[in-house]
């Protein structure tokens, strides 16, 4: 009875109000000091934990995307999009899809991507008689691509929990990436057509050259990142520094969204953002590490055995709390909690980590849109001054197709393992 009611009181702290980085953080004190372990040992434990090359990756992904978000980068990656898809009927909600993804593919931040993207693109399909339910619906669902298509912060936090390689979990968030920004254009076209929105202009061939051409600082991020990562030029980590430092060149001294005298400011915001993650994960590795040593793993091993449980019910009930778990949580609450309880019942099953990390992360993205706390809906009610009972409706039938894509990829391992093991082995 005792780990019902640890887990009883962690979410009673939350119902609080307390943040979740002191709920976790609190809690494990208590359970510490409960078992008579010196609590002068915890803080050395959770610098052990995250005395890793791989951690540092995480705050200079997060500096990169504050600078992405208000260095003009965005605005060059949509204006690329229009002048190739724009002329088409919902050629702006394809331009969100795709710039989106684009975005997605350099920041690894949902949230930085959906206010980017939403100042932008909200505005300009409003202009172009979008209803206002249908543009918030998109560019928030679509802004959930950035936690998927690599480089991915849930990765990198995923990566150090269960002691994954990194690129090999960018590789696989790719297909599943791409299969749901297909989704996502595949019904704005339907949606489109059917109300008859208006079709864009084709771009003069000057104007369309000029267009690409000013793109391609822009266009440079992903490839100098993922380029340098699976060329073997440089790590994980330094790619992520690499990334930061070309994000504030081409902000300040390219698009000049960014001047000179914001860059300091500009850090200071980004470090003041990758601090609440690094706090959260902080916590959450203490409490991961009295969950292991209390045996409730163990305990949860032997009761899926006895049990007879498979993979297949397995995958659906750890889906279902997930879900449930992202309507509460922040993500990486959801993902700190949930992943250390579950890793060791993974190989008895079956399923493999990479596969179930895609699992876990379009999990994640279910609950960036899924209220009372999906933070890309209150990111586009901010930036739309929308009632969140319409952007909750804009999104509704993103989040039906992002469902049956979580069974596609839950049931079908092959969407997320075909690219690693093509490209490092099974």
């Amino acid at each position: 009875m005792f780990f019902p009611s640890v887990f009883a009181g962690l979410f009673g702290l939350l119902a609080t109000g307390m943040p979740i980085f002191l709920a976790l953080g609190f809690l494990s004190i208590l359970l510490f000091w409960h078992e008579g372990t010196p609590l002068v040992g915890l803080p050395q434990l959770v610098v052990d934990h995250m005395n890793s090359i791989t951690f540092l990756a995480i705050p200079f992904f997060v500096m990169a995307a504050t600078f992405m978000q208000k260095g003009g980068i965005a605005k060059a990656l949509v204006d690329c999009s229009y002048a190739w898809v724009g002329h088409f009927r919902g050629g702006l909600a394809v331009v969100c899809v795709v710039a989106t993804a684009i975005f997605a593919a350099i920041c690894g931040s949902s949230v930085a991507t959906a206010m980017a993207m939403g100042t932008i693109l909200v505005p300009a399909m409003m202009a172009n008689r979008y209803e206002r339910k249908f543009a918030t619906g998109i560019v928030g669902s679509s802004g959930t691509l950035g936690i998927l298509i690599p480089p991915s912060m849930a990765f990198i936090v995923y990566a150090i929990i269960a002691e994954q390689s990194v690129p090999r979990l960018f590789l696989a968030g790719v297909i599943p990436g791409l299969i749901q920004a297909a989704l996502f254009i595949g019904w704005s076209m339907y949606y489109t057509s059917k109300n008859n929105y208006e079709v864009g202009k084709r771009l003069p061939a000057k104007e369309f050259l000029n267009t690409n051409l000013k793109a391609l600082p822009a266009l440079s991020l992903p490839v100098i990142v993922l380029g340098g990562i699976y060329g073997g030029v440089v790590t994980v980590t330094e790619a992520a520094a690499l990334s930061a430092l070309v994000a504030i060149l081409i902000s300040v001294f390219v698009y000049k969204g960014c001047a000179v005298d914001e860059i300091v400011p500009t850090m200071v915001e980004a470090i003041k953002r990758a601090g609440s993650i690094v706090f959260i994960i902080m916590m959450a590795l203490a409490f991961g590490h009295w969950i292991t040593g209390s045996g409730f793993t163990h305990t949860l091993t032997n009761m899926v055995i006895e049990h007879d449980i498979s993979g297949w019910q397995f995958l659906l009930f750890i889906n279902l709390l997930m879900i449930f778990l992202g309507m509460f949580l922040e993500n990486f609450a959801v993902l700190l909690v949930v992943v250390p309880l579950v890793l060791p019942l993974l190989e008895p099953l079956g399923i493999d980590p990479v596969h179930f990390a895609v699992v876990v992360t379009v999990n994640l993205e279910l609950g960036l849109l899924t209220p009372p706390v999906g933070l890309n809906l209150f990111v586009l009610t901010s930036i739309t001054k929308a009632p969140i009972k319409e952007v909750i409706q804009g999104t509704l039938p993103f989040i039906i197709l992002m469902v049956i894509f979580l069974m596609l990829v839950t049931y079908i391992p092959e969407i997320s393992l075909w690219l690693p093991n093509l490209v490092y082995g099974s």
